[in-house]
C-alpha cells in the first residue's frame, strides 16, 4: 500500500500528462470549490473516451445533481 502523499503525486503526474500542467491545476480547483461526487461521476464512464468527452460527460453530471 503506497501512503496518501505518493497517491496525490502520482494523481497530479497523470494528470499533468494528459491535461497539462495549467489544465491539472484547474481541474484541482474545480473539484476542491464544486460539489462532486466522484463516484457517481466515475459509473459507467468510458476509457476509451476523448479527455474532453470524459469532462462534458462530468459536467452534465454535476449539472444534473446541482438540480436536484
Amino acid at each position: 500500500m503506497i501512503t496518501d502523499t505518493e497517491i496525490k503525486l502520482k494523481g497530479i503526474q497523470v494528470l499533468a500528462e494528459h491535461l497539462g500542467d495549467v489544465e491539472a491545476e484547474r481541474f484541482i480547483a474545480l473539484i476542491q470549490r464544486e460539489p462532486f461526487d466522484y463516484t457517481k461521476w466515475r459509473e459507467g464512464l468510458d476509457e476509451d473516451l476523448s479527455i474532453e468527452a470524459i469532462s462534458q460527460k462530468a459536467m452534465h453530471l454535476r449539472k444534473k445533481s446541482a438540480k436536484q
